[in-house]
């Protein structure tokens, strides 16, 4: 994924429902009585990352991202702390290359469904990590829902924009928790936790689930759409932050969500999460 489709404002707007998932994968770690590195992979705008040192006692935390428009946000908040800081760097590959020192624990909050083969990318983490270190991963698999099945339908609607099909949502790549299970117990796992949680979210409406996903499923969709507006001879509106295929997109989006789920104030957004935690 292009690192400046990433919207900072846009993500920040549903701040308070986001953040839910992230302090209960917090709450199953353990603390680390002697110190050590926390390494956030997947940390946007750093906002949550920032408390990981004072919440779980590490004495140096780093938050790992693609996104340049993320860690312009994120950089902001290391200025005065020594402590911590933040890097450009791709979570898929994290693990690659010889990682010093060794984290005390991998944390990634709302990341691993943006990359496949998560077995894969699991072992390379777990190979990073100290002897006694933890890995922590939440994971979103809200797929079933009816909100993100329209997604692809309303894109299926418009084959002039999408010759070759619609983008995969990222959602397409999460496994199973047992699924997750096994791969934490193949790799060493000597306690594991793994979770399906339903979250609730109450949004002002219905239409509102449009404005949570455009910061992130919907991801995918903008970039094909901006790719076909910046073609020659397609005219883009002067707009800071949408192509005017995008608008029309979610414009579309919108209504027919509304026609499918009704229009509802507030409207009460369920979302599935995996949350995972284990020592090794």
């Amino acid at each position: 994924m292009t690192s400046d489709v990433w919207k900072p404002d846009q993500y920040d707007r549903f701040a308070a429902e986001r953040r839910l998932p992230f302090d209960e994968l917090v709450d199953l770690c353990e603390p680390l009585h002697d110190g050590g590195l926390i390494v956030d992979l997947g940390c946007g705008t750093g906002t949550l990352t920032a408390e990981l040192g004072g919440r779980l006692g590490a004495t140096e935390v780093i938050g790992i991202d693609s996104s340049e428009a993320m860690l312009a946000k994120a950089r902001s908040l290391a200025d005065d702390r020594a402590d911590l800081r933040f890097e450009a760097g791709d979570l898929a590959r994290f693990g690659e290359q010889r990682f010093t020192p060794r984290p005390s624990l991998i944390l990634s909050n709302a990341a691993l469904h943006w990359v496949d083969h998560h077995d894969e990318v699991i072992a390379r983490w777990r190979s990073t990590i100290s002897d006694g270190g933890q890995l922590a991963i939440q994971v979103p698999t809200n797929h079933d829902h009816p909100a993100y099945a329209l997604a692809n339908s309303v894109a299926e609607q418009h084959p002039d924009w999408f010759p070759d099909g619609p983008p995969p949502l990222p959602s397409d790549t999460v496994l199973a928790p047992e699924h997750y299970a096994q791969i934490l117990h193949g790799l060493g796992a000597v306690e594991q936790h793994v979770a399906l949680r339903v979250f609730t979210h109450e949004l002002p409406s219905t239409g509102d689930v449009v404005e949570w996903l455009k910061s992130t499923t919907l991801n995918p969709i903008r970039i094909a759409l901006d790719t076909l507006d910046r073609q020659p001879g397609s005219e883009r509106p002067d707009s800071a932050d949408e192509t005017a295929r995008f608008d029309q997109f979610c414009q579309a989006y919108r209504e027919q969500l509304i026609a499918l789920e009704g229009y509802r104030e507030p409207y009460l957004f369920t979302f599935k999460r995996i949350l995972m935690w284990a020592r090794f």
